[in-house]
């Protein structure tokens, strides 16, 4: 079957590609790991962490010391994976990277 014979098309797949095509999909995507992690993480973290990005599973997270960045590596990790899997249902979310950032 030819693609000008296929029938009406569902509208679910033109939104899709035209927010793909805009971009919009990316900044939903954004704000949805940046609520997430607000919520996990709390008040405290972050006045001194935000989100970069979420590449191949792996959350980025900016922290703004290297000694705050080496608790939540040995110490924090584990529990703020788990709960951010909880939140984030249906993203494949396999770490946490913590980088040093210039702030």
């Amino acid at each position: 079957m030819s693609e000008a014979n296929r029938g009406p098309e569902n509208i679910a797949d033109i939104l899709g590609r035209l927010f793909t095509s805009r971009g919009w999909g990316r900044k939903n995507d954004r704000v949805r790991l940046e609520s997430a992690w607000a919520d996990v993480a709390g008040a405290e973290l972050m006045k001194s962490t935000r989100v970069l990005g979420l590449k191949r599973g792996v959350l980025e997270v900016d922290v703004r010391n290297a000694v705050l960045m080496s608790e939540l590596t040995q110490f924090h990790k584990r529990g703020l994976l788990a709960k951010l899997r909880k939140v984030l249902v249906g993203v494949t979310l396999t770490d946490i990277k913590f980088r040093a950032g210039v702030w």
